[in-house]
């Protein structure tokens, strides 16, 4: 089975909590409302300058993702 790079998740004990989860390395959870990040697997990477940009990148990405879903409920 082929999963796909990022799932929106819901959970009605956190009304107010808007969570995607990233499937591919490094696999993390974040909650677009206030982007805290729980990683659900240790990084390998020591250089924290990179990482930090790797980071950024993602979260934008996961935020257009949200974003993408949104427009196609509203369809």
């Amino acid at each position: 089975m082929e999963l796909p790079r990022f799932l929106f998740c819901d959970n009605t004990d956190h009304k107010d909590a808007i969570y995607i989860l990233h499937m591919d390395y490094p696999r993390f959870i974040i909650n677009l409302v206030d982007d805290e990040i729980e990683w659900l697997e240790s990084l390998e990477r020591t250089d924290e300058e990179q990482l930090s940009i790797e980071v950024a990148g993602l979260i934008e990405e996961a935020s257009a993702f949200y974003d993408r879903e949104m427009e196609r409920y509203d369809s």
